[in-house]
């Protein structure tokens, strides 16, 4: 059924989105967090860690909002083929009834 796999690859590729979202947001993280530790004062090593955290913290809402997308889009599209198969099938069963016998 080639119509269910595109909601697979849709799922598929919000995956893969997802892996490389969260991936950039630690690589940012830890570079944040670099810089944390090479402060010379107390005062701007906390406001680099509050910004690491709140960098993580976005991060994660942005990768979770797009898998939602994802997975609202990949649900729609299976729906909507479905739906079309139904009525596919109504339509063929209505007219098989119309053929007439001739006497």
């Amino acid at each position: 059924m080639a119509e269910a796999d595109l909601d697979l690859v849709i799922r598929q590729i919000a995956k893969a989105q997802n892996k490389s979202l969260m991936a950039a947001v630690k690589k940012r993280r830890d570079q944040i967090m670099a810089r944390a530790a090479k402060a010379k004062d107390k005062e701007t090593r906390d406001q680099f860690r509050l910004i690491a955290k709140s960098t993580m913290e976005l991060g994660t809402a942005a990768a979770k909002r797009l898998q939602n997308s994802a997975q609202n889009t990949a649900d729609s599209y299976a729906r909507a083929i479905r739906n079309a198969a139904e009525e596919a099938a109504a339509k063929k069963a209505v007219k098989k009834p119309a053929k007439k016998k001739e006497a």
